[in-house]
């Protein structure tokens, strides 16, 4: 009997349990309360770690808002940022540059500009604004004219007159020069004498690097023959080429050894009729020069033998 009325009241209390809608609700309520509070600790957890990322990557990007407490959500934060905007805001460009560091994000931009140009915008710079090529341009022209002054200076003061010089265009770099005097005893000075020539003229142009180049030289008149002379009044020798040429060179010494291979060379004064009167040209002494400075510098040049003097 005892036993039947356990099995009841068992029964009777599993109904009760299962029947309450209240009892189970604050059953179920009780389990889920904890689940939910170990969920929101959970979450909680990974929030605040997000958070602390996040702040963590806003420190990186931006140094001088480690230190920001702000009482509120956004009016702190809004005002540091206003305050420190000001501050943080990179220096504008010129006009000039801002093509040139157009690319990339702000980051990029700001880099840019604390790390200055380029190489390439630098050799830009240099090869177009700079004020170097103008005054290296301004020192080869004075050195080109005190070696230029220097040398009408020595020749005015030749006491056997071998040469003259009068300036084209009163330009002091084109040069038409006399020349008076070759070896008496050859038979271009018995051509002289019997033409009535007083002097050969040449003209003489000097390169913005002269004297570290040498001139352009070209016979003007009389018309000549042979005496290493070419098409157009060209002159072939080796020391008028670039490869030949050395800055101690003066313009007389340069006259004397043209005078000398013209004697050397057999140089006569044209006597044939029609050709005679017929005058050089610049432009066809500047082509034929062209091709004999390249023709001798692939087969070299031919030294006289040392009977010739």
């Amino acid at each position: 009997m005892a036993t039947l009325l356990r099995k009841i009241g068992l029964i009777r209390l599993h109904n009760r349990d299962t029947e309450d809608p209240k009892h189970h609700h604050n059953h179920r309520g009780g389990g889920g309360g904890q689940q939910s509070a170990s969920l929101r600790g959970k979450g909680g957890a990974k929030s605040g770690g997000h958070k602390q990322q996040q702040q963590q990557q806003q420190q990186q990007q931006h140094p001088g808002g480690a230190g920001d407490s702000s009482p509120g959500p956004g009016k702190g934060k809004g005002k540091r940022a206003a305050e420190l905007a000001p501050r943080d805001k990179p220096p504008q460009p010129a006009a000039g540059a801002a093509g040139a560091a157009g690319a990339g994000g702000p980051r990029e931009r700001a880099a840019g500009a604390r790390a200055g140009p380029g190489p390439a915008v630098a050799a830009a710079a240099a090869a177009g604004g700079s004020l170097v090529p103008a005054g290296r341009q301004q020192h080869c022209t004075q050195v080109r004219s005190r070696r230029l002054m220097k040398e009408l200076q020595d020749i005015a003061r030749l006491s056997d007159r071998f040469i003259s010089v009068e300036l084209v265009d009163e330009s002091l770099f084109d040069w038409n020069v006399k020349l008076h005097q070759v070896d008496k005893d050859s038979v271009l000075w018995q051509d002289m004498k019997e033409t009535n020539t007083e002097f050969i003229l040449l003209n003489l142009t000097f390169p913005d690097n002269f004297p570290f180049s040498p001139p352009f030289m070209r016979v003007l008149s009389p018309r000549l023959e042979n005496g290493y002379v070419l098409d157009g009044g060209a002159i072939c020798m080796e020391l008028l080429t670039p490869r030949g040429w050395s800055s101690a060179y003066t313009v007389e010494a340069v006259m004397r050894q043209f005078a000398a291979s013209l004697v050397k060379g057999q140089g006569r004064i044209c006597r044939k009729a029609g050709k005679s009167k017929k005058s050089f040209s610049r432009k066809e002494a500047e082509a034929t020069f062209k091709s004999l400075v390249k023709t001798h510098e692939k087969y070299g040049w031919v030294t006289p033998p040392v009977s010739d003097g």
